[in-house]
């Protein structure tokens, strides 16, 4: 609700004042919110009544493709996508996304969540779907304001466009950005999708903020609504690590770099945090493997440059899912790890202001694991009528693949988040790895049939 601060002051017996913080100026009020003992036991948090809690930040870098168009380009649609750069054909197959494909699966009938803080130029957005032969049905929910175009919301759909391209995308967005709008709209989310608790629906978040830049009430609030996403409306939650590698203190003091922190909501327990990749070309030019995207070059100021998000987080417990080799490590101190996985998130191809960009960043890493399970909830619904969701999945299918004699994962050993390296099974860099999708697909099913 809203109303002038003196009504909520009033309303709480409180008094709001400025506080100063490691260079920054807030309101907080003196003392905690009173409210009626009658309803004090349903109260979970209050969230609102102080600006500590940061504003959300995207995580797309971006820039201009060097390519040149030969000839004229054919109307309607710029189809040229820039030479030497990833486009949504070559992450399918990078994946394997393409043999789910061939066997009919592009995520029909599953729908796709973004959370978004900036808008996305419709013009651009047609152009990509153009180009993918995009089939779902893209539709946009404004909380509040309708936000300016930008880079983040075209990035994230349009990766879902080129890799599930039957998928509906509901894009909930806001132009207002402070503390709290992300749980306005994952509480949309959530009220929207009351009566869809068995449509393998997923959310993807390509934002988030500091841990540390949360206050509790906040943290509590987010991560109820995660909670119910979760268990009451059976959502896989894939959220974006974060692109200040291991310090994701980030620009909010100076000298962050060194400082161990992490991305909220990718910290959550009741997400699956998803780190980025870049691939390693051998000298043939024949793609071999993936390495942790990171870059340590310049150490003043992150900017959403320095590299895939990992760490411990300090505000939440490790919960008993997250086990397998690799995940009791010399670091291990009983609090939530991420990520769980990773995905590219360097070299790729997006079309924006009416040109091709070339994007990085875990921005584009979530959304192409959004996509993947997206085809396998097409899958799994049409041939058992049923689909698994949440975090813990996938440490399960680890341990089911192995013993099927699969390999769901693509472990990922080279590279760092310029703290913690790359190893094999679970690591802080890259999760538990990137997706093998075939594979990933074939122990959900072998889980799926077990008496």
């Amino acid at each position: 609700m809203d109303a002038k601060a003196k009504t909520f002051a009033q309303l709480f017996q409180i008094q709001f004042v400025q506080h100063k913080l490691n260079g920054r100026t807030f309101y907080a009020p003196t003392s905690n919110p009173k409210v009626p003992t009658t309803i004090a036991p349903m109260i979970l948090a209050i969230t609102g009544l102080d600006s500590y809690s940061l504003p959300l930040r995207t995580g797309l870098l971006a820039q201009r493709s060097m390519r040149r168009t030969v000839g004229i380009r054919k109307a309607p649609a710029d189809c040229n996508f820039p030479q030497g750069v990833l486009g949504p054909t070559d992450v399918a197959h990078f994946y394997g996304y393409d043999q789910l494909a061939r066997d009919g699966l592009n995520g029909k009938g599953i729908t796709i969540n973004l959370i978004e803080i900036d808008g996305f130029n419709q013009t651009d957005v047609q152009n990509y779907a153009n180009c993918v032969h995009y089939q779902g049905q893209l539709k946009v929910v404004d909380l509040n304001t309708p936000p300016s175009p930008g880079g983040e919301a075209t990035l994230d759909i349009e990766m879902i466009m080129g890799l599930a391209p039957a998928a509906n995308i509901v894009d909930y967005e806001s132009g207002v950005n402070n503390g709290t709008i992300i749980n306005d709209e994952l509480q949309a989310i959530i009220n929207d999708n009351t009566n869809n608790a068995s449509s393998g629906s997923i959310v993807s978040i390509s934002l988030g903020a500091p841990e540390i830049g949360n206050t509790p009430d906040s943290l509590a609030a987010v991560d109820q609504s995660l909670q119910i996403l979760t268990q009451a409306e059976h959502m896989t939650v894939f959220v974006a690590s974060g692109d200040c590698a291991a310090f994701d203190i980030g620009d909010l003091a100076p000298n962050s770099f060194g400082q161990l922190a992490v991305d909220f909501p990718a910290a959550d327990p009741w997400v699956v945090a998803v780190g980025g990749t870049k691939e390693v070309v051998d000298q043939s030019t024949n793609t071999a493997n993936e390495a942790v995207w990171s870059d340590g070059s310049n150490h003043n100021m992150c900017g959403n440059s320095w590299g895939s998000g990992g760490g411990l987080s300090q505000s939440f417990k490790r919960p008993d899912w997250q086990m397998g080799p690799g995940v009791q490590n010399k670091y291990s101190d009983g609090m939530r790890q991420i990520p769980d996985v990773s995905a590219l998130a360097f070299n790729l191809a997006t079309y924006f202001q009416g040109q091709w960009y070339v994007a990085r960043g875990t921005s584009a890493a979530a959304p192409i694991w959004a996509s993947g399970m997206a085809l396998v909830n097409d899958g799994l619904i049409q041939q058992t009528q049923s689909f698994f969701y949440g975090p813990d999945t996938f440490y399960a299918v680890a341990q089911n693949g192995a013993s099927h004699n699969l390999h769901p994962y693509f472990d990922v050993t080279q590279g760092d988040n310029l703290h913690y390296p790359a190893t094999t099974g679970w690591d802080f860099a890259s999760g538990l790895g990137t997706p093998n999708l075939p594979d990933f697909y074939k122990t959900l099913l072998a889980m799926a049939q077990q008496p």
